[in-house]
């Protein structure tokens, strides 16, 4: 499966045209979205990719362009769909040399203990860990550009449609496609993701 062209980016008539597919004629709000991309999240960490979320939206935005060319996509579910796709992604994932980076998601009792960037995956069982990565990333958000803080709180706040809506609002204020402000909100979760390790391991 070929990768994404270059010169490509999802705008919001092909974002909600991938919506409505996702929702095979129910509007879920954009629920539909959200629990796809978690189940991709939870797919590649199963695999053990050190970015599992990066993942999950290369893969959406993959099939969000497929169906973008072909006006429909069939003989598979739309959750069958994604999971072929992802398939492709995590193989080619495996030939890059650069996935080796360190993330949170590799360290004992950090998965996602990003404040406002994303939802603790696991119980957490030392409640002084968990108060030494908050106090890390408080750290880390206060190294940023004025302008880099706002957007990574703001591309990951909010629940469901609301999230969805947010982010397209936020493209438009920082002037980028979605797919730039994805790209550009993945790269600043990575230097968050080694700051507070590199903290944390001071601590």
């Amino acid at each position: 499966m070929a990768e994404l062209k270059k010169d490509w980016s999802l705008n919001a008539g092909a974002f909600r045209h991938f919506l409505d597919w996702l929702d095979e004629g129910v509007d879920s709000g954009g629920e539909r979205y959200l629990e796809m991309r978690r189940r991709l999240v939870r797919y590649f960490d199963r695999r053990n990719c050190s970015l599992p979320d990066d993942l999950a939206d290369e893969t959406l935005n993959r099939v969000a362009r497929k169906l973008e060319e072909k006006g429909e996509i069939v003989g598979a579910s739309p959750a069958h769909y994604c999971y072929i796709v992802a398939k492709f992604v995590f193989l080619e994932f495996g030939r890059r040399a650069e996935h080796n980076q360190t993330s949170l998601d590799d360290n004992p009792g950090a998965s996602r203990m990003m404040v406002g960037l994303a939802v603790p995956s696991r119980p957490d069982r030392d409640a002084l860990a968990k108060e030494i990565l908050f106090d890390c990333l408080d750290r880390c958000l206060g190294k940023l550009q004025p302008e880099d803080r706002e957007l990574i709180l703001d591309y990951y706040r909010g629940e469901r449609r609301a999230k969805i809506e947010r982010r397209y609002k936020l493209a438009g204020r920082f002037g980028l496609t979605m797919n730039a402000l994805s790209i550009r909100a993945c790269r600043l979760r990575s230097k968050l993701e080694i700051c507070v390790s590199a903290c944390a391991q001071r601590k």
